[in-house]
């Protein structure tokens, strides 16, 4: 008989909530079988009193009531589902409200992750898929930023910033026409921000690895741009730029206004008012540490979670004890 399992993994982020699940088998071996990304901004406007606000709520259950019609499909079988909240409902003084809310309407217990675990499950995710053996992993959400310094293949540093695309665009008005005095001021906060982890100066002139919804758009708007023709668009995983490639593309998406940034090959829609501020701490930490090429992941929380889940071969009681 066979002892197939699957395993739901819900990532309720700033900007999208993603479920991922997975086909598990009994040798260990691993196939997605659905993926699911919806943009819900639950960062949006939170403020510097950051409160959830009730539209970007309810976009989000919306969401969330969809999921969960998806993993009732999947009663009959051995599903486990690992459900984790990241920075916007971290930083939320409402915090405790919104997520009774979200288990009565939609069953889903969610679990709220720290952002040194996020960091760290990013590292895992990462390193499990494209091996690093020195360098920085950064990863810029909507309502934050990890960084993570790997030396001789393991984590050192696992840090998580308070600043992401959302807030960064929204606090200095980048989302449509860039104001230079505007993008100055972002510009200023971001390094100051960078400054304080005196551990940075030990990675300059490494390798840095991106991920997160902006950056890994920044990769999508590079391979298409690179392209001779569809068939040869290159996988995001694992793709590498010179440095000197992102600082022209961004010099691109700063000429334009959202309308035009949309009209990107690369971009969605959706994207284009948070590009600019969710692109920034990655050009900042390339312009500050002297590096000269970029590697993109696809893999990261959701592939953290999934490889400790193998690893340990834990039970949900005990893997929600360790998040």
């Amino acid at each position: 008989m066979s002892n197939e399992q699957y395993l739901a993994i819900l990532d309720l982020g700033s900007n999208s909530v993603r479920l991922k699940i997975t086909k598990i088998q009994d040798n260990g071996s691993f196939e997605t079988v659905q993926y699911e990304k919806r943009y819900v901004r639950l960062a949006s406007n939170m403020g510097p009193e950051k409160m959830l606000k009730a539209t970007p709520i309810k976009r989000t259950i919306e969401a969330l009531k969809e999921f969960r019609a998806i993993c009732d499909r999947y009663q009959n079988k051995r599903l486990t589902i690992i459900a984790v909240a990241t920075a916007a409902v971290r930083q939320a003084q409402n915090q405790l409200q919104f997520l009774e809310k979200v288990q009565q309407e939609t069953g889903f217990e969610i679990h709220v992750i720290s952002g040194e675990r996020e960091a760290y499950l990013d590292y895992v995710g990462v390193n499990q898929t494209l091996p690093i053996d020195k360098g920085i992993i950064v990863d810029t959400g909507g309502a934050s930023m990890e960084l993570i310094s790997v030396n001789n293949g393991e984590a050192e540093e696992t840090v998580s910033i308070p600043i992401g695309s959302v807030s960064i665009a929204q606090t200095y008005h980048l989302e449509d026409q860039i104001n230079p005095a505007d993008l100055f001021d972002a510009m200023v906060k971001i390094d100051e921000v960078l400054s304080q982890q005196l551990w940075l100066n030990r990675m300059r002139e490494t390798k840095i690895v991106a991920l997160g919804g902006c950056n890994r758009t920044l990769a999508k708007v590079y391979r298409w741009q690179q392209a001779l023709n569809p068939e040869e668009v290159r996988p995001v995983h694992g793709l590498t730029m010179r440095s000197e490639e992102a600082f022209l593309i961004m010099r691109q998406l700063l000429e334009a206004d959202r309308q035009t940034r949309a009209s990107f090959r690369g971009i969605t829609k959706v994207r284009a008012d948070v590009i600019v501020g969710g692109l920034l701490p990655l050009i900042s930490l390339v312009r500050q540490l002297s590096i000269n090429e970029i590697s993109f992941s696809n893999s990261g929380l959701r592939e953290g979670l999934l490889f400790k889940y193998l690893e340990q071969q834990i039970n949900f009681g005990q893997l929600k004890s360790s998040l």
